[in-house]
């Protein structure tokens, strides 16, 4: 009988951690603003209340050509795609 009771202890013993940190860690992601919260450097897009938006301002015409304009610090980068496919990116520094 006490080999039983000595593995139920210890099972109780383990969730009873598990539960404990479980909630500090569920605590510590609730108290963070979802403001500070930031995607990735290489990802082209960035989540603003819990929505996916695209990095950068871009601008899509009518023929299907656009630009877009991605900034990173002090550094702009240019996106252009023409509507013949031609797709130029240039960036600059400033």
């Amino acid at each position: 009988m006490k080999r039983v009771s000595r593995v139920t202890m210890l099972v109780a013993a383990a969730a009873f951690a598990a539960a404990a940190f479980a909630g500090v860690a569920l605590a510590q992601a609730s108290g963070r603003n979802a403001e500070a919260q930031s995607t990735p450097r290489n990802w082209n897009y960035e989540i603003r209340d819990g929505k996916r938006v695209p990095k950068g301002n871009r601008i899509t015409n009518a023929d299907g050509s656009w630009r877009e304009e991605v900034r990173q610090g002090s550094c702009l980068t240019i996106k252009e795609k023409t509507a013949a496919g031609e797709y130029r990116e240039s960036r600059r520094c400033d």
